[in-house]
């Protein structure tokens, strides 16, 4: 074999070496300096002559051989780091069988269309006078809510109607009314009551007119649509618009009227001539109301009276426009009333449903009835004897519907609990306690 034979077999042989040496080795092992010195003192003893080109060579091998190895790994983890990234992709787009994701669904910008919505101060009301065929997304509820929104009714409940008639003339009377409230708020949270003392030709003309103003001209109605809260008289499409995961098909106008009342000529004109006699009424009703609801609880009768539940009260007045695609949307969201109390004066149209023991139970309307309900503040104060249920409004094809809401409200501030705090000192109670009856 001649000397460069013998050359190449070295040098084979040092190729092999490093072929069959992790990379790691290559870069980071201690035993990288004995190596060496087995390679050179093979290339030696193979001729000396050979010696430089030999080693460059080696140099020129060694290089290539570096850069082959840190770009095969380079690549390999850039490789499964790009397919890690694009199925982490695949799953962030992957939608279970049976939905379909379009492309509009990807671009769609709720916040840019409610705002849009919003800034045009009309409301669902708007919306329908155009002449719209379809919901529009932002209305679109969850799937779990309108499949929700439409199991049957159980029949085979029924909310409790309360004749009021002979409450203040008859004892016994009276004391079986006081039962029935007291059944009624325990169970259901809900109630319906006739003969209250309210004409029926004063909520017939209620009714009047919250239709007339929702059919004002849009300019005359915008002078009053606004999102601050502070305001005595408020009109917009959803309270919570900009923060709730979908808009209820709603317009609200609402009335902070009692005790401090808004001058006429703050009110819109179709309620100027109107609200002080049906506010007069509803208070005097909400006293009789809440003398009931006191010698229910064992109570004097003007218990709840004395300590303010029916001071504050305020209206809302709901208008329902029909909608094109009720199983899209819903009227009012579930929920519970924050207030004391409400009573509801609602049209023949109907659509309020009351949760009672996992199902959905139907309000009807009743010929001059008004609905009551327990609100969270009159659970909290009676320790949870009376209940504050949840109920809502469903979406419906007819339309409009109309509502008023009236609720009697006392507001607690920071300042008044921590006034009564600092006088009761570190007693060993809670303050709380003060504001429960």
């Amino acid at each position: 074999m001649s000397r460069y034979g013998k050359h190449n077999t070295a040098l084979q042989t040092i190729g092999m070496s490093f072929y069959n040496m992790p990379y790691e080795s290559l870069l980071v092992s201690k035993k990288q300096d004995s190596i060496f010195v087995d390679i050179f003192l093979s290339i030696c003893t193979h001729g000396s002559s050979s010696l430089f080109l030999l080693l460059s060579l080696f140099s020129s091998l060694y290089l290539v051989l570096i850069l082959y190895l840190t770009f095969t790994k380079s690549f390999f983890f850039f490789s499964l780091q790009r397919g890690y990234l694009q199925k982490q992709k695949t799953k962030m787009v992957a939608v279970d069988a049976g939905e379909v994701q379009t492309q509009f669904e990807l671009k769609y910008d709720r916040a840019s269309e409610i705002k849009a919505f919003d800034e045009m101060k009309t409301g669902v009301k708007g919306l329908v006078d155009s002449g719209i065929s379809e919901v529009p997304r932002i209305f679109h509820q969850p799937p779990d809510i309108v499949g929700e929104s439409y199991v049957p009714s159980a029949t085979q409940f029924s909310i409790p109607v309360i004749d009021l008639q002979g409450v203040k003339e008859d004892p016994s009377t009276h004391t079986e009314i006081v039962k029935q409230v007291l059944n009624a708020s325990q169970e259901w949270g809900f109630f319906q009551i006739i003969n209250h003392g309210i004409p029926l030709s004063v909520l017939e003309e209620m009714k009047v007119r919250v239709r007339r103003f929702y059919e004002l001209d849009n300019e005359l109605k915008k002078q009053f649509y606004t999102r601050d809260t502070s305001k005595k008289v408020v009109y917009n499409c959803n309270f919570d618009l900009h923060t709730a995961p979908a808009a209820n098909w709603r317009d609200t106008v609402y009335f902070d009227i009692a005790p401090d009342p808004p001058k006429p000529e703050e009110l819109p004109e179709p309620f100027r001539d109107m609200m002080v006699e049906y506010t007069d009424r509803m208070m005097n009703l909400g006293r009789l109301l809440f003398e009931l609801i006191s010698e229910a609880l064992g109570l004097n009768p003007d218990h709840l009276v004395k300590i303010d539940c029916a001071k504050g009260l305020g209206h809302l007045c709901h208008y329902y426009p029909a909608c094109p695609q009720p199983e899209l949307t819903i009227g009012t969201s579930k929920h519970t009333d924050s207030y004391f109390l409400t009573v509801l004066l609602q049209d023949h149209i109907g659509g309020l449903q009351v949760l009672y023991e996992n199902q959905w139970i139907d309000v009807p309307p009743v010929p001059e009835a008004l609905v009551v309900n327990i609100g969270d503040l009159l659970q909290l104060i009676s320790n949870d004897r009376l209940v504050s249920v949840e109920h809502r409004v469903l979406a419906n094809s007819i339309g409009p519907r109309v509502s008023v809401a009236s609720f009697f409200i006392r507001e607690t501030t920071v300042v008044e609990y921590m006034s009564h705090f600092q006088q009761k000192g570190l007693d060993g109670k809670s303050a709380l306690l003060h504001f429960k009856i």
